[in-house]
C-alpha cells in the first residue's frame, strides 16, 4: 500500500474523554507506524489559536470549537469555512469522520474533491435519539433518514460490531465495512492486580465493583448505583468505584451522600497505570450502557482479568462473550449478572476474560481500518431507500 494522506476529523473530543479519544490515538499510531500520513483536527477551545503539533498519532491540529451545553465541556467544530480551507490545504489522500451530526457535510466536500471518504460509526443513532426523548418510531424513521444519507455521501461506513452495522443494513447500506477495535494487551494486564490498591476501597471479604464511564445519560451511570443498592439489599457486600467525569456526576454524588451508598467517585483517571491497577484489582467491572456499539471500556477490564456484566440492549454481549455476563437494564438485572459471575471460581473467570480480550489487539484493528481505507465506491443504497 502506497503511503496516504489520512485526515481525519473528530468532534467530542477532549483531554478527559473515553473511548474515541483512546481510539483516535491508537488508531493514529497505527497509522503512522504503517508509514502513512496521519493528520487529526479537533475542536480546541473557542479563544484559543488553532494549534498544530507531531505527536505520537501523527500530527494534531486544533481548531476553534464551540462547547455543548450540558455536555461536560465537549467541544464540536462548527466553523465550515474554515474547516473546508484547511482540507483543500492539507490535501488528503483518504478522509476519515468521526462525528455524524455536524461533520457529516464533509461526505459531500470529499465527493466534490475526489477523495475517498469513510464515516465511522461509534454510537446507534436511534439509541441517541430515544435517549435524548424522541419516542422509538420517530427516532428509528429519523435516523434511517440520516443513515441512509450517510452510506450515500461515503464511500465507505466503518462499523465495529454487528450491532453498530444493522441500523445501516436496515436502510440497505451496501458500503458498511466491520472493523472491530483493539485494547492495549500490554497496558492493561492483570499483573497491575494491587492487594493495597484495592483495599484502600474495600475489604477482603467485600465485592469491588468498578464503573469506568462517562457520566452522561447515554452512558446510563446510575444504574451501577441502582445495582449497587440491591446487591446490598441481597446481603452482598459489594462497594462501588466509578472512574470518569461528565454531566451527571453532581446528581450521583448527591444521591452517594443521601443514601450513604458505599461508593466512591474518582473523577478522570488521568494516569494510565492507576486506571490499570483500579480495573486490574476489581472484581467485576459494570457497563450498564444500551447503546454501547463496542465498548472499550469494557474491553480494557476484560484484558485487566476482570469479568464484565453488560446490557442485554448493546452491543457487548458479542465482545464479552462468556468472559462477562449479560444484564436486564435494570438495577436488578446487573445485581443478577455480578452474581452470575461471583458463582464462577476467580481463577477461572480471571483466565477467561484476559482469553477473550486478547482476541482483539490493535494491529488488527489497524488492519482492518487501513483495509476499509482501500474498499472501492459502490453504489451505497438502493435507489429506493434514497431519503
Amino acid at each position: 500500500m502506497n503511503a496516504l494522506r489520512i485526515v481525519r476529523l473528530a468532534n467530542f473530543v477532549t483531554p478527559v474523554s473515553g473511548g474515541l479519544r483512546t481510539a483516535l490515538q491508537y488508531l493514529g499510531a497505527g497509522y503512522l507506524a504503517a508509514g502513512h500520513q496521519p493528520v487529526l483536527i479537533v475542536p480546541g477551545p473557542a479563544r484559543q489559536a488553532p494549534t498544530d503539533h507531531d505527536t505520537g498519532q501523527g500530527r494534531v491540529i486544533t481548531l476553534p470549537g464551540r462547547t455543548v451545553p450540558g455536555t461536560g465541556g465537549y467541544r464540536v467544530l462548527l466553523d465550515r469555512p474554515a474547516l473546508a480551507d484547511l482540507l483543500a490545504e492539507l490535501r488528503p489522500d483518504r478522509l476519515e469522520v468521526s462525528d455524524r451530526s455536524t461533520l457529516r457535510w464533509t461526505g459531500g466536500w470529499a465527493r466534490r474533491h475526489g477523495v475517498p471518504a469513510a464515516m465511522v460509526s461509534h454510537e446507534s443513532l436511534d439509541g441517541l435519539l430515544r435517549t435524548w426523548g424522541l419516542p422509538e418510531s420517530l427516532a428509528r424513521r429519523a435516523a434511517d433518514r440520516l443513515n441512509a444519507a450517510t452510506a450515500r455521501d461515503y464511500h465507505a461506513v466503518i462499523c465495529t460490531t454487528g450491532w453498530a452495522a444493522a441500523e445501516f443494513h436496515r436502510v440497505g447500506a451496501r458500503n458498511v465495512v466491520r472493523a472491530p477495535l483493539g485494547v492495549d494487551l500490554a497496558q492493561r494486564h492483570p499483573r497491575h492486580h494491587n492487594a493495597a490498591a484495592r483495599a484502600h476501597y474495600a475489604r477482603p471479604d467485600e465485592v469491588l465493583l468498578v464503573l469506568c464511564s462517562r457520566l452522561s445519560p447515554e452512558k446510563r451511570p446510575e444504574r451501577a448505583l441502582d445495582a449497587l443498592v440491591e446487591l446490598r439489599r441481597r446481603s452482598v457486600p459489594a462497594v462501588l468505584a466509578i472512574a470518569g467525569d461528565g454531566p451527571l456526576r453532581r446528581r450521583m454524588a448527591a444521591r452517594i451522600r443521601d443514601e450513604d451508598l458505599p461508593a466512591y467517585l474518582l473523577g478522570h483517571l488521568s494516569s494510565p497505570d492507576a486506571l490499570s491497577t483500579l480495573l486490574a484489582s476489581a472484581d467485576f467491572a459494570l457497563s450498564p450502557g444500551p447503546i454501547e456499539t463496542f465498548g472499550l471500556a469494557a474491553l480494557e477490564a476484560l484484558a485487566s482479568g476482570t469479568p464484565v456484566a453488560v446490557s442485554a440492549s448493546s452491543a457487548l454481549p458479542g465482545i464479552v462473550g462468556p468472559a462477562g455476563a449479560v444484564a436486564a437494564d435494570t438495577g436488578a438485572g446487573f445485581a443478577d449478572a455480578v452474581q452470575e459471575l461471583l458463582a464462577r471460581p476467580e481463577p477461572d473467570r480471571r483466565r477467561a476474560a484476559r482469553a477473550r480480550a486478547e482476541q482483539y489487539g490493535w494491529d488488527q484493528a489497524v488492519e482492518r481500518f487501513l483495509a476499509a481505507h482501500m474498499v472501492a465506491p459502490a453504489t451505497s443504497v438502493p435507489q429506493g431507500a434514497e431519503p
